[in-house]
């Protein structure tokens, strides 16, 4: 575990937001049991209710499954419910206020669409 604490966002969302990263890049995969709220816990030095928060939180969408006895675990469709999420939260946060400014700025869709090919190229280069 190498999540480094920030103290301006609440610790159960950066637990949960750890472990949610690990199984898009690949670093948790499906089947593979996760740190307990005991792991995490003992590791940050907080409260293991404050790390039970975001670990039941990804439960709650299906992300982990607990088992007794035994601890939490990947689901097999964790990594695909996760990238919807952030698709969807990509698109409500990033394209949709790109468009709207867009719009103000009278750019229509190809000239958009060349602007983001533009900066697509000029990576490739």
């Amino acid at each position: 575990m190498k999540l480094q604490l920030d103290e301006n966002k609440p610790i159960f969302q950066q637990i949960k937001e750890y472990l949610e990263d690990a199984i898009i890049n690949g670093t948790i995969k499906p089947g593979e049991r996760v740190p307990s709220t005991n792991e995490f816990a003992k590791y940050y030095r907080i409260n293991p209710a404050t790390a039970a928060k975001g670990t039941n939180e990804l439960v709650d969408e299906g992300i982990l499954v607990k088992r007794r006895g035994v601890g939490m675990f990947v689901t097999e469709d964790a990594e695909t419910i996760l990238i919807g999420k952030r698709k969807q939260t990509f698109y409500e946060h990033y394209v949709l206020p790109l468009k709207d400014e867009a719009t103000k700025l009278k750019i229509n869709k190809s000239e958009l669409l060349e602007m983001v090919n533009r900066e697509e190229n000029h990576h490739e280069n």
